[in-house]
């Protein structure tokens, strides 16, 4: 019997942990976890490219760090009613766009998703984000529709 080098699909646990801290640490997106208080709890390097703070510096902070003072009421809204219920309809794969800030101040375009993250009791302990920055296109965006309204 012929033996083909994709008999064995799946990974073992090992290369599973391997895999998941080179996607974690590697990534170019932003991997951000926030525990059930809003803390950040880790920060890639993705995430320190594009927000501009260290992991040092984002460690232990709140996530208003990243985000725009006129959407933290809006944010900690559904934060909080996603920890309390366990629950997001954005937990599957849907893309979030929002504004966010960068250390320097200035605001940028993100799209992002969100992974909730239970314990082994089925409690939400936290929130891990991948996040992308978008504001190149989104600017793009904005140009074509201004040209276009402009006509």
């Amino acid at each position: 019997m012929e033996t083909s080098r994709f008999s064995d699909h799946s990974l073992s646990i090992q290369e599973q942990h391997r895999l998941g801290h080179a996607l974690l640490h590697a990534a170019a997106d932003a991997i951000v976890y926030s525990d059930r208080n809003g803390v950040i709890r880790f920060w890639n390097a993705g995430a320190e490219r594009i927000f501009g703070f260290s992991a040092a510096e984002a460690l232990g902070q709140s996530l208003d760090i990243i985000i725009p003072e006129r959407q933290r009421d809006r944010h900690w809204e559904g934060y909080d009613r996603v920890i309390a219920s366990g629950q997001t309809h954005y937990g599957k794969g849907d893309l979030l766009s929002v504004p966010a800030l960068h250390k320097d101040g200035h605001r940028i375009s993100t799209e992002f998703t969100i992974i909730p993250v239970y314990n082994d009791q089925g409690i939400m302990v936290g929130m891990a984000s991948v996040m992308r920055d978008v504001t190149a296109r989104f600017e793009e965006m904005k140009a074509l529709r201004r040209q276009l309204v402009g006509r």
